[in-house]
């Protein structure tokens, strides 16, 4: 597993203290930079992928029965302390009625990577390597990150950053909420398509390997600027095209 880089926080304290006070802070400049340059580099490489999307779709609809696209409920920002508090709208308090999901739902977009009865039960699974549950191409579409392609469409709309923590399901969030110390602070920035913890570490298969990238958001989140973010993009070009932390 490939280890932090060098500019991590000394200590996984350190990150929790930095968040708490960033957490005081009322929307700043940078926060709207960083926004805006999420938002135009999301477009830029939309428009630019659009060939790869119509090859994608065309090989995930020869290879599998069932829809090219997949869509989930993920937890994203909470609006409630996070950068967007004071722009409050019916959508957005909507966390404070009934159970307290630890951030806006919202409904994620992926290429399908898996056949269309992989959680038949109902119930969150963890993905792993050589998963029997993957499609003929879903493996190499996971590992090069092509899968994540219609995300840029969540970024867009508002949803995601394209550098963030990434967003789990409610199932999954509400379980890792009571395990892991500090989970739910995650929620304070925009969930993303890619981070810090994603170019770092290799996908979830235990709650060690999340409590790990949790300490890496956290780092991710003390220390942000627009630069971090274009740091962590350039970052993530060797790990979609050398096939790093995927499976």
């Amino acid at each position: 597993m490939p280890h932090a880089d060098e500019t991590s926080l000394s200590r996984p304290r350190d990150a929790v203290a930095l968040v708490a006070t960033a957490e005081q802070r009322p929307l700043s400049r940078d926060e709207r930079v960083i926004r805006a340059l999420n938002v135009v580099v999301a477009t830029v490489i939309l428009i630019l992928s659009l060939p790869a999307w119509l090859l994608i779709a065309i090989a995930v609809k020869l290879t599998s029965r069932g829809p090219v696209l997949y869509t989930q409920i993920r937890v994203g920002l909470d609006v409630r302390s996070g950068p967007d508090r004071g722009k409050r709208s019916g959508r957005a308090t909507a966390t404070r009625r009934g159970t307290d999901m630890g951030g806006r739902l919202f409904t994620i977009v992926k290429f399908r990577t898996m056949k269309v009865d992989a959680e038949a039960s109902g119930k969150a699974v963890w993905a792993s390597a050589n998963d029997h549950r993957l499609t003929m191409i879903g493996g190499f579409l996971r590992s090069c990150r092509l899968d994540e392609l219609p995300q840029l469409l969540n970024v867009i709309k508002g949803d995601m950053n394209l550098v963030g923590p990434r967003p789990e399901r409610p199932q999954l969030f509400t379980e890792l909420r009571a395990q892991i110390p500090d989970y739910q602070r995650r929620q304070k920035v925009r969930p993303g398509i890619t981070g810090h913890a994603q170019v770092n570490l290799q996908y979830d298969t235990t709650v060690e390997d999340v409590e790990l990238k949790v300490q890496r958001d956290l780092e991710y989140i003390a220390k942000r600027s627009a630069w971090e973010d274009v740091k962590i993009m350039l970052k993530t070009i060797p790990v979609m095209l050398f096939r790093r932390g995927g499976w």
